[in-house]
């Protein structure tokens, strides 16, 4: 594999886990069977900023609810696979609906069921509290814990290479989180 900066130039995609990466990994679950997360705003602004720059976001995860829903909805995610028992099978139909070879995608992943998707793509992170596992399959290892902004981290260095982060571009309009 060439550098981690050449290689992540490459990159159109991201692909990600939820619980664990977004979040710390703890679960609230209420009354009702609902599925209660806490989310980094600043992964949010990240995710967001990206789908406006152009790159396709997918989330696949084996968790589920209404309020997981939601929050990727209004973050205009729309490649969101819940519920997903096989995330080497999601992570397929996700690159051949939008006609993307692995090597133009990254996935995210903190645990055992993300090692099989991770291996597949062209570039494998995981937030710097992943399972040994995980880490021993990543190029790279945020510095950030899972809810604590790894998402961020690898969505802006990915675009700075790109030169689509918005300091480089001379934006000053923040797109809501």
């Amino acid at each position: 594999m060439a550098n981690f900066k050449e290689e992540i130039a490459r990159i159109r995609a991201f692909v990600f886990d939820v619980d664990g990466v977004f979040t710390d990994g703890r679960i609230v679950v209420t009354p009702e069977g609902e599925f209660l997360r806490a989310y980094n705003s600043k992964d949010g602004y990240a995710v967001s900023f990206a789908i406006r720059q152009g790159y396709k976001v997918c989330i696949i995860t084996g968790g589920r609810g209404k309020t997981l829903d939601m929050r990727f909805r209004m973050l205009n995610v729309s490649s969101l696979y819940t519920a997903c028992l096989d995330k080497a099978v999601c992570l397929q139909e996700f690159l051949e609906e939008h006609s993307l070879s692995p090597d133009e995608a990254i996935f995210m992943g903190d645990d055992l069921p993300d090692v099989e998707a991770m291996q597949r793509c062209g570039l494998a992170a995981c937030p710097a509290d992943a399972a040994p596992e995980v880490i021993a399959v990543s190029h790279y290892v945020s510095p950030f814990a899972g809810g604590e902004g790894c998402v961020r981290d690898i969505i802006e260095q990915t675009l700075r290479a790109r030169n689509d982060w918005f300091i480089e571009k001379g934006f000053n309009v923040v797109p809501s989180a």
